[in-house]
């Protein structure tokens, strides 16, 4: 079997993340990485083994070999990042959130579909072992109809003006960053709500460091979400049904730990450990769909996609939070 040859873009913490599931994949070569400098290319690529080291995100992009690439910059640049890769032909795994706003998503999944690439954003959570046991159990309907999901994304993140999270002219704030974990998390298990009602608090450079969202259904669920780069408090998650609970232990995004609760009975506690840094399980994800030829996964399908990205813009739109790209 011919490998897949990856390009990654940037070179911060997280495509160090992917660069080590990629080499930990037997079918994936990690053949070039696209930096702002040569430099950072070489400091990379001599890290993570790659031969190909490129000083612009554009002679990545223009390199024939490379199959795929992973855009792992700051979530305001995915949208021109992704829009070069695209139009260089490229297939595409795109850190989450997508883009910045549901307009910016939009354009970027229908230029992939247009072009006849694959691209998917990077939700690893959706993979992770612990988060398949939960939507088995809740298919199986092991604890009833869903009425609550509860979930937390808080970390004391200390402040510093000049840091992505703190910086208004990168879309910092707990929201993208953090809060798309919640929102996904609710949005897997209940779907699209039918009213939001969203907060948040800004701090001194302007952005949300504390949000909070209540999405209700019409038929008589909740989920209650909460974000925040400035408290710390356990990130675990509820999934409340009418015959019981499931809970995601610690840092439920990539939990190891999961709790069956039925009504009745005592709480069964399972641990679903996952391979390597929990990273490969989506670099498959991308194998399969490239060689059964599907331009998007059924597991992070466009529709939910910017689905989600549309939730969190109206979240924003209650708080008044226009970010400077916009």
């Amino acid at each position: 079997m011919n490998k897949i040859r990856w390009g990654i873009l940037a070179t911060g913490w997280i495509a160090e993340q992917l660069a080590e599931a990629i080499n930990s994949q037997p079918d994936a070569e990690c053949l070039a990485v696209g930096s702002r400098s040569q430099e950072s290319a070489d400091k990379f690529g001599d890290a993570w083994h790659i031969p190909r080291r490129y000083p612009t995100y554009e002679a990545l992009a223009a390199d024939p070999d490379v199959d795929v690439i992973y855009i792992a910059t700051p979530h305001n640049l995915h949208y021109e990042n992704m829009k070069l890769c695209l139009n260089a032909g490229k297939h595409v795994l795109c850190e989450k959130p997508l883009t910045v706003n549901a307009t910016q998503a939009k354009e970027c999944l229908t230029l992939a579909q247009e072009k006849g690439l694959f691209l998917m954003e990077a939700m690893w959570m959706k993979f992770i072992p612990a988060i398949r046991q939960m939507q088995k159990w809740v298919t199986d309907g092991r604890i009833g109809t869903i009425h609550l999901v509860q979930a937390n994304f808080a970390f004391n993140i200390p402040f510093n003006p000049q840091g992505r999270l703190y910086d208004p002219a990168l879309a910092g704030g707990a929201l993208l960053d953090m809060g798309i974990y919640p929102a996904t998390l609710a949005h897997l298990v209940l779907g699209k709500p039918d009213q939001i009602l969203s907060a948040a608090h800004f701090g001194e450079t302007g952005v949300d460091e504390l949000n909070s969202a209540i999405w209700q259904y019409d038929r008589g669920a909740q989920a209650i979400l909460l974000s925040t780069q400035r408290l710390e408090r356990p990130c675990n998650a509820f999934i409340t049904g009418s015959q019981g609970y499931i809970k995601l232990h610690k840092n439920f995004w990539h939990s190891q730990t999961i709790t069956l609760k039925q009504s009745g009975s005592k709480p069964e506690v399972v641990q679903m450990p996952y391979e390597g840094n929990g990273y490969g399980y989506q670099v498959r994800e991308v194998h399969d769909c490239l060689r059964a030829g599907k331009l998007e996964s059924a597991v992070v399908p466009h529709a939910d996609t910017l689905e989600i990205m549309t939730l969190l813009d109206e979240m924003r739109g209650q708080w008044g939070l226009v970010y400077p790209e916009e």
